[in-house]
């Protein structure tokens, strides 16, 4: 039975394309995996890690985006402008 096609990267949060990138891991490690499969999934893990690395980013962009008051405390945030 065939598989759906794999969902767009830039679609999946960042819990569910670390799923898929570990299960990949997974399966490039077990060396079980024809030639032509294990390059498609070694593209698909990348594009993954990219999405995974850039999600990470913008969650600290917004965590560095607080704002301090005079006494260092949190006074208020910044929004965050992805791009």
């Amino acid at each position: 039975m065939d598989q759906p096609p794999p969902a767009a990267v830039d679609s999946l949060s960042f819990e569910a394309a670390l799923k898929e990138l570990e299960q990949i891991v997974g399966r490039l490690e077990s060396g079980d995996t024809p030639l032509d499969d294990a390059i498609a999934l070694y593209e698909r893990g990348s594009a993954l890690r990219a999405h995974c690395a850039a999600r990470l980013d913008a969650a600290q962009a917004r965590i560095e985006s607080i704002r301090l008051g005079a006494d260092g405390a949190p006074a208020g945030t910044t929004p965050f402008a992805a791009g």
